[in-house]
């Protein structure tokens, strides 16, 4: 995740996009240029100390418990979910400092496959209604002091009320840092998602995130739908305000909500092998199905308070 905008740039735009709308599903781009890496949601304590001690959990997926150092040495703990080439990042309120750590806050990264890319998303954001993307490099500090630059990325807004999204794209010095773990390039200019997970997930039942729906507000959605459209992704209104988002294989969808009912809604997941039962989870205040068959759906509770 970011987690860095208002201590590490030096910049800011004041807020919301406001004026973008997504009108049909046509994009900007004729080539899909930004793909699902991440997203993350701040759930209640109990939910987030159950998927911390959840034994199924570390059977189910290639699961972690980390803290990561990143500009400016800010810190986040996270409970992760890895996949193929994507993952999960859930905290419990708190484990983020500031406005990030609040309950119901979630955030979402989209990167690229091939070198360059990130450069045209942010000259489409400009047609897109964004006059000034913001951009920001990431660092990591793997816990022996030394920083290494991990991805640039592109903000189309550095105030938010409880979501924020970007655009990033990893850099060659990171996959050259031996202590990143990173897979060899599959050609020239690969700095895809698969590089950078490691391949521990064939040995659990998850896959991959194929889809996600996020309650979020009518600013911030305002502000994440030229981000979606200059990546590639088609973007469609749905009844209610939202949208739905299709493209590179996974579906995003936001639902426009009043601010204290933000948040993490569900997660569907694929599986690298059918499963022939129906298997119930209760995690905290959400419920992990997986099965029948080669998918898995994770629903939260509104906020993780019911």
């Amino acid at each position: 995740m970011i987690v860095v905008l208002a201590a590490a740039l030096a910049v800011s735009i004041g807020g919301a996009v406001g004026t973008a709308q997504a009108e049909g599903s046509r994009s900007s781009s004729d080539r899909q240029l930004l793909f699902y890496n991440h997203s993350y949601g701040v759930l209640d304590r109990e939910t987030a100390d159950a998927i911390e001690h959840s034994d199924y959990l570390r059977d189910f997926a290639n699961f972690q418990v980390r803290t990561t150092t990143g500009t400016g040495g800010q810190t986040w703990t996270g409970r992760y979910l890895l996949g193929r080439e994507t993952y999960l990042e859930l905290f419990g309120v708190g484990d983020i400092s500031g406005p990030d750590g609040a309950l119901g806050s979630a955030g979402l990264g989209l990167s690229t496959e091939q070198d360059g890319d990130l450069a045209t998303v942010t000259e489409r954001l400009k047609s897109e209604g964004v006059a000034e993307p913001i951009e920001f490099l990431q660092t990591r500090d793997f816990g022996d002091g030394v920083r290494v630059p991990w991805f640039d990325a592109i903000l189309t807004a550095t105030e938010y009320d409880g979501f924020n999204a970007w655009a990033m794209e990893y850099r060659p010095e990171y996959f050259a840092d031996p202590r990143s773990n990173t897979e060899p390039a599959s050609f020239p200019g690969d700095v895809g998602r698969e590089r950078v997970l490691s391949d521990d997930y064939r040995t659990h039942l998850m896959r991959d995130v194929t889809a996600v729906r996020i309650a979020v507000t009518e600013g911030d959605l305002a502000d994440t739908v030229p981000l979606l459209r200059a990546g590639g992704f088609a973007v469609k209104s749905v009844t209610g305000g939202g949208v739905v988002a299709q493209g590179g294989g996974t579906t995003i969808r936001f639902d426009v909500v009043p601010r204290e009912r933000a948040g993490f809604e569900r997660v569907e997941m694929s599986l690298n092998r059918p499963v022939k039962d129906r298997h119930v989870e209760r995690i905290g205040h959400s419920t992990l199905t997986v099965g029948p068959g080669s998918r898995a759906v994770w629903t939260f509770a509104q906020n993780g308070t019911r």
